[in-house]
């Protein structure tokens, strides 16, 4: 039906947990496979499957990959790009049986007569696609998806499988809340992606990091993605590779909608062999062919360079991804931290609200009411959504818990640019790194990047005998609870629960007697 002859890591695992009653948090990269973990269970159990998909592009992407399966499997979506008929057209035929899925992005599911028309369907699955958009913690925080947890509940608490590319321990416990999970089975795979050689070019300046950009394009072998970190340097890059006659276009979210489709749809079908992009070139990017990935400025987090990573080799063939590393580009980062808000300001939303701890208000009448912008009351609202908080009326304490909760977002996501840092300068197995970065444990170095080759990932593997093994719970005299995230010789970082990652000398941490006995 599928026409798959195995299974990949985590499919087996997921679609098994799903099968037995569990809600599952499947975390693994792009082109592994995730959306057969929900498929292949979605034709076994009776009733149709409802698809949380967050892009157009994405959700006809898998409606048509579906249809090659059969009847079994027929596909229909509840879109924008669709007419009311086609609509009631869709809602008959999965009643009817004639139709399996049913594909819709969060904004859809939240209209009234869409979720009573979904409700009757009485649906045994949904299946919650890029799930770290549900996430505030995520690197594509996505405000529509802050509901889907109430309203999966609407719909009669079917199974429910949320599935992401990349997802750090803070995002994954952020998913299972936010859309409350039962019984979950959090199930991380596949982050290896041994195919795809990992450098890091230290660059000390902007110039010559433009430079080193072109070169790396000129010399490989096939389609490539440059990542940069400003639409102008995206500009500017494409303007160097096109006079080096290098089929090359730039792609970010300044540019209007139709030349951005143009740009994606020509590098899909081999019209381009370089787009020069922002971070807004990202979900919906399916070409598996592209050899190489370069970074030509330090992303704002493992998350999101990971993710970004994770568009070369699809095919499983040898790739490149290459990191142009200043160590000046790390303010970037820092700048784009969410900000918070004012006392005033979080005074003004919550005396707004009729119910600071009832359902979610709407954004643009409360824009009106307090006179803020919008993106200043949505992200109020998000954080007064977060603080878990049993009040009747405004009060100094839920405002100071707000504002704790917005620096707590804010330390975190600082924390990560540092672990930018740490990963460019590292001297240990890159893919170790990242690997224990997402929580995924690889014993010996991966002998595929440059750390490896330069021979001093093996001295860094010689990790004194400690018992704060990696995914250990730890207590910190001054920083609080955390997890081991990774070992790397004398080095442990921390995710600390209030203050983020952390790497600290492990010598002195022992010396001192820093931690207290490992919990958990």
């Amino acid at each position: 039906m599928f026409g798959h002859g195995d299974l990949l890591p985590g499919q087996h695992e997921a679609m098994t947990a799903l099968l037995e009653g569990h809600d599952v948090l499947l975390v693994s990269p792009t082109g592994s496979g995730k959306s057969l973990s929900y498929q292949l269970p979605a034709v076994i159990l009776d009733g149709p499957t409802v698809v949380i998909s967050p892009l157009l592009a994405l959700q006809q992407d898998q409606i048509a990959g579906l249809a090659d399966g059969g009847d079994k499997t027929r596909a229909m979506r509840i879109s924008s790009a669709e007419t009311d008929a086609q609509h009631e057209e869709a809602f008959d035929k999965v009643a009817t049986g004639e139709v399996e899925f049913l594909f819709m992005a969060p904004e859809q599911l939240a209209r009234p007569e869409v979720l009573r028309r979904t409700q009757e369907l009485a649906p045994s699955l949904v299946a919650v696609d890029e799930a770290h958009c549900v996430s505030a913690w995520g690197h594509d925080f996505r405000p529509d998806y802050l509901r889907l947890g109430a309203l999966i509940d609407e719909l009669g608490r079917p199974r429910v499988m949320a599935l992401t590319g990349t997802a750090a321990a803070p995002v994954r416990d952020d998913i299972v809340n936010r859309l409350a999970l039962r019984n979950p089975r959090i199930i991380v795979r596949g982050h290896a992606r041994t195919n795809i050689d990992l450098q890091v070019v230290p660059c000390a300046t902007a110039a010559q990091q433009a430079q080193q950009v072109i070169e790396q394009v000129l010399a490989a072998s096939g389609s490539a993605i440059v990542y940069c970190g400003t639409r102008g340097l995206t500009e500017k890059v494409a303007v160097m590779l096109q006079r080096q006659e290098t089929s090359a276009a730039a792609y970010h979210a300044g540019k209007a909608k139709q030349a951005r489709e143009t740009v994606h749809q020509q590098f899909l079908a081999g019209q381009l062999d370089v787009v020069v992009a922002t971070s807004a070139f990202g979900m919906g990017v399916d070409k598996p062919d592209v050899r190489l990935v370069v970074h030509a400025q330090v992303p704002g987090s493992p998350d999101a360079y990971y993710q970004e990573v994770g568009r070369a080799g699809r095919d499983r063939e040898p790739a490149e991804a290459v990191l142009m590393y200043r160590a000046e580009d790390l303010a970037l980062g820092r700048y784009h931290a969410p900000a918070v808000p004012r006392y005033d300001e979080v005074a003004l939303v919550l005396a707004a609200m009729a119910d600071p701890g009832g359902p979610a208000p709407d954004p643009a009448q409360m824009q009106a009411m307090t006179g803020l912008s919008g993106r200043r009351v949505a992200r109020i609202l998000n954080l007064v959504g977060e603080v878990t908080a049993d009040v009747d009326e405004v009060s100094l304490d839920l405002i100071d818990a707000v504002i704790g909760r917005a620096e707590a977002h804010r330390s975190l996501e600082r924390s990560r640019v540092e672990m930018m840092r740490a990963y460019a300068e590292t001297h240990s197995c890159r893919r170790q790194f990242l690997l224990g970065y997402f929580g995924e444990d690889m014993p010996e170095v991966c002998g595929n990047c440059d750390t490896c080759r330069a021979g001093t990932s093996a001295e860094y593997q010689e990790v004194s005998q400690t018992p704060y093994a990696v995914s250990t719970r730890i207590r910190h005299t001054e920083f609080g609870g955390g997890l081991v995230m990774d070992l790397s010789g004398d080095r442990i970082t921390i995710l600390f629960d209030e203050l983020g990652y952390r790497t600290l000398h492990l010598p002195t941490v022992q010396d001192n007697e820093l931690f207290k006995p490992p919990q958990g």
